[in-house]
């Protein structure tokens, strides 16, 4: 969900137009995927997503990526650092190899890859153990991550992911006018609370990153050969800092919130230390998520698909909404951070 996309709305409505399930399946036979006809939408709206049967073994996911998203680079960059947490056995789902060693794909204009099928249930973060187990993975993914920076991937910042993001919904008329300069207050004073507390954080170390490492990218299983949480989807992977992948695991009141990271904490820390002066960070990064999120939506706007599933945006409601939602996180940004 996290990036904007590089190429411009219209661009991203012809982009999946010819992408129907014959498309699909002769994709897949091309790269040497032998299909045997079933084929299932998943729930995603960035890329398109499909399992497909296969003639011989388990069901497969194919993952077709929205052009002009990422560049070929940047996605096997990605695809390059989660095929080595696998292979340091950390568990996540690394894109599959053709015959030639391949992981990205060609087939008429589109580009993909294939990925095994990993089952499995949101993790209970309710419980201190499943907390710390979470923390444990997430600090070999991060330990992992600091050994090298991506080349071909964005870092999370200010500029990226908050003054772009409302640079672009005020340019291209999506606030309201009777409600422009109220969002145009709000946001000037919230990425300035938000610059403020990452001066309070100072630098840091920006690492490789899931970038997305919340609960629906998270799966728990019970059995198997390796029970436990796997991690998906690095999609949204990008260079930031440590906290960006732990805070969404996090909810409810202070208290609450503060328990969950010492559990968290407490396995993460078995593998890398972390900078007590990131938790400035927390709300700054859930600002700008809130900020990026609109915009993303925004962005994708003449897709079909997105009007769809998001009959709720770019209304007057919707925006009148945000400006409070966005009052109230300027407020949080003024109390102090999480202690752990």
């Amino acid at each position: 969900m996290l990036a904007l996309p590089e190429s411009t709305r219209t661009d991203d409505l012809d982009s999946f137009a010819e992408l129907n399930p014959d498309c699909v399946l002769d994709a897949l036979h091309s790269a040497g995927f032998q299909c045997d006809g079933r084929l299932l939408a998943l729930n995603s709206y960035e890329n398109r997503v499909y399992q497909l049967g296969m003639e011989e073994g388990a069901s497969l996911v194919a993952k077709f990526y929205r052009p002009r998203r990422w560049t070929d680079a940047a996605i096997l960059e990605e695809h390059a650092f989660v095929s080595a947490l696998s292979v340091a056995e950390i568990p996540v789902v690394p894109a599959l190899v053709d015959a030639a060693g391949q992981s990205l794909h060609h087939y008429q204009g589109y580009r993909f890859s294939v990925f095994s099928r990993q089952g499995g249930r949101a993790p209970e973060l309710d419980r201190a153990d499943t907390l710390e187990w979470l923390g444990r993975f997430i600090g070999r993914i991060h330990a992992l991550g600091a050994l090298s920076p991506y080349q071909h991937r964005p870092t999370l910042d200010i500029e990226n992911f908050g003054r772009q993001p409302v640079k672009f919904l005020l340019e291209h008329d999506f606030i309201p006018l009777d409600i422009r300069p109220a969002y145009q207050s709000i946001t000037r004073l919230l990425l300035d609370a938000v610059a403020a507390c990452f001066d309070k954080a100072g630098a840091y170390a920006a690492i490789r990153l899931h970038g997305d490492c919340h609960m629906g990218n998270v799966l728990w299983t019970d059995s198997g050969a390796h029970p436990g949480p796997h991690f998906v989807d690095f999609d949204d992977s990008r260079m930031g800092p440590a906290i960006q992948d732990l805070w969404m695991l996090l909810s409810g009141s202070r208290a609450e919130m503060t328990a969950q990271l010492c559990d968290i904490l407490a396995g993460y820390e078995d593998f890398l230390d972390f900078d007590p002066r990131q938790l400035h960070l927390i709300e700054a990064l859930r600002s700008l998520r809130l900020l990026h999120y609109s915009a993303w939506l925004a962005q994708r706007w003449d897709d079909p698909a997105f009007k769809l599933a998001f009959p709720w945006f770019n209304t007057q409601r919707y925006w009148q909404d945000r400006i409070l939602e966005l009052r109230e996180q300027l407020a949080i940004m003024d109390e102090p951070p999480l202690v752990v």
